[in-house]
């Protein structure tokens, strides 16, 4: 029989991707890492890994046994969700991360809900854009995880993880600075008009940068990004002074007023999708029942509790 921790470092290091990454995230030494997965192959009778260059890769057999390996621990996760339920009070830590405005304008809310009700559960909390998030969610870096998805980039579905949706966030075309002026031109026409004036927006490479991107060339223009942020309250600070333009949600308000004007969108562009993720086995312990709860209620208050 295969020793399951010495199977765990083979699929830390498929998702992790390096020897030292494996090493640093379970606070090993290289060295040892590396001499377990040795005692791995002489186990398996096959080579695990091939060298690339001057780093390592999986072999097809290495492959088939981290696939393997997913299965049992999905099964372990479950076990450790039965245990949980079991018992009459909820413990332990849980491990959310969560992107910048649900963390602002959810998890406050969610985490006040958790200790009332569960005083004897330790939440963490990472803020973390989904691109990070979600593989870290795989590695077993969380428990949980708080994402978002642009109109038209949706995001990679993995086999190995559960989403469960918890709220569309209206999104705005925000005008930089003060104005009285209505709109009467359209979505798109106000969009076009902005062509000439700088642009905040997220870093290249992330989701919400290529939405943006495409929401003004399919407006007609190549828009003149000046700032690269991931900070949404540094995007809406730039809009507000009239440094840039700019397209922000709503929970970047936390249920207050709008600070500067905003315009609608065209159709079809007009939401972001927010959801919850798990990792499969995970979904019914207790623990997440009652964090997904809770940030329901959270972005719902007028609903009370989310139905499973």
């Amino acid at each position: 029989m295969f020793d399951l921790h010495r199977l765990r470092l083979l699929r830390e290091l498929k998702h992790r991707g390096t020897l030292a990454a494996v090493a640093a995230a379970l606070a090993y030494a290289p060295s040892s890492v590396s001499q377990q997965l040795s005692q791995l192959e002489a186990e398996v009778g096959v080579p695990l890994l091939e060298p690339v260059g001057r780093r390592v890769r999986l072999t097809a057999q290495a492959e088939i046994l981290v696939a393997h390996t997913e299965v049992v621990l999905e099964r372990l996760e479950r076990a450790e969700a039965d245990i949980a339920a079991s018992l009459d009070d909820l413990t332990g830590t849980l491990r959310i991360a969560s992107f910048q405005t649900a963390a602002l304008a959810l998890i406050p809310t969610a985490l006040g809900l958790l200790r009332e009700q569960h005083p004897r559960l330790r939440v963490h909390v990472t803020q973390m854009e989904p691109e990070r998030s979600l593989p870290a969610l795989q590695a077993r870096d969380f428990d949980l995880v708080l994402a978002e998805e642009y109109p038209g980039n949706p995001h990679p579905r993995s086999a190995e993880l559960e989403q469960e949706d918890l709220l569309d966030d209206p999104l705005h075309l925000a005008l930089p600075g003060p104005t009285d002026e209505p709109d009467t031109n359209g979505p798109t026409a106000t969009l076009r008009s902005l062509a000439g004036h700088p642009w905040v927006m997220e870093p290249e490479g992330t989701p919400a940068r290529h939405w943006a991107m495409t929401m003004c060339r399919n407006a007609g223009f190549e828009p003149d990004v000046r700032f690269d942020t991931t900070d949404l309250l540094l995007h809406l600070r730039l809009v507000e002074q009239g440094h840039a333009a700019g397209f922000l949600p709503d929970l970047v308000w936390i249920g207050r007023p709008p600070a500067v004007p905003l315009r609608p969108l065209p159709r079809g562009q007009r939401t972001r999708r927010v959801f919850t993720v798990v990792r499969h086995g995970r979904s019914r312990h207790p623990a997440i029942l009652a964090c997904r709860d809770a940030l329901h209620r959270a972005a719902h208050p007028q609903t009370g509790h989310r139905v499973p």
